[in-house]
């Protein structure tokens, strides 16, 4: 039983509208799910992928009125996105200067070539080649030629103060390997560990920066709310579940989506960490080629449509 790698993760915008245009036009990945916080349908929940909705591939965020986060350690502090070689990032890179995105040029980091930046609202991303491993699954209507789309989502930084706890969930309960660690860049010498899922590559790859001297990160719009780790299949969720009962780790206990099943807990450091199957995804109340064109509620929120509607502001999409 094992972790396939990233799921999805989920951050925190306090924009809508101009998320959607910077996520679909800017970077141009497709919303392939127009739906709300099942735990407050006051706010949209705005799911980014490829072009088939992908496991893995799903960035998606929050709709909360709030203020900027306070940037700081036990945090999830920046996200990869994947593409399929330099070539790619050379294009991202003039891209990104001439949609006037401030970034800090194509570098090496960990044996691969990067390019950081960050959103609107100030959420860290990072272009990362990938190397091509894998298929990739283009979307057709994207503003992006079809060679330099974001494949997926990996690798996910964190930051702790004390590597030690996090470590021994990720390896005794998580089932993750220790393959190696870096520094952070040439003038931040700042320990970053690597643990590997499944079959390892920077689909399935979790980064943890040590970082003691940083105060504790505030929540708001630009932050991350939680990662998501794909299991295959309901069984293997089941199998999961009672892992982390056995495990002694308080968790909210199986939680259906409706689009996937979940688990949440948070690791020792406090960041929230997510299980979630690949089955049955997002097309399970639309067709694949309707995705993300109108307001999706699971079963149990339908009865309510009207007024969930009335309380979310458009789009304007």
């Amino acid at each position: 039983m094992q972790l396939l790698g990233i799921h999805h993760l989920t951050a925190v915008t306090a924009h809508a509208s101009g998320n959607h245009a910077f996520y679909t036009r800017t970077l141009g990945l497709r919303l392939v799910k127009k739906t709300v916080n099942q735990d407050d349908v006051s706010a949209y929940h705005l799911f980014y992928a490829d072009g088939l909705a992908t496991p893995g591939s799903d960035l998606t965020f929050f709709d909360w009125p709030v203020q900027p986060e306070r940037r700081g350690t036990q945090s999830i502090v920046r996200t990869g996105l994947r593409v399929g070689g330099e070539a790619s990032l050379q294009w991202w890179a003039a891209h990104l200067t001439e949609a006037g995105v401030k970034h800090d040029g194509v570098t090496l980091r960990d044996g691969r070539a990067t390019l950081d930046f960050e959103d609107p609202e100030g959420q860290r991303l990072s272009l990362i080649d990938d190397g091509r491993r894998g298929p990739s699954h283009p979307w057709a209507e994207s503003p992006v030629p079809a060679e330099h789309q974001i494949r997926g989502l990996g690798p996910i930084t964190l930051s702790v103060p004390d590597l030690a706890p996090t470590e021994r969930v990720l390896t005794g309960l998580m089932a993750m390997r220790h393959v190696r660690h870096y520094a952070r860049s040439a003038k931040d010498q700042t320990s970053v560990h690597v643990y590997e899922m499944g079959e390892g590559g920077p689909a399935a790859e979790l980064h943890v920066a040590v970082e003691p001297g940083l105060p504790k990160a505030r929540p708001g719009a630009g932050s991350v709310h939680h990662v998501a780790f794909r299991t295959p299949t309901f069984a293997e969720y089941e199998l999961w579940a009672r892992r982390l009962a056995e495990f002694g780790a308080p968790s909210s206990g199986p939680v259906d989506r409706f689009y996937f099943r979940s688990l949440y807990f948070r690791e020792p450091n406090g960041i929230l960490f997510e299980i979630a199957t690949d089955e049955p995804g997002f097309t399970a109340d639309e067709p694949l080629e309707k995705l993300g064109q109108k307001l999706s509620l699971p079963p149990f929120l339908e009865p309510r449509r009207r007024e969930i509607e009335e309380g979310l502001t458009p789009l304007g999409i």
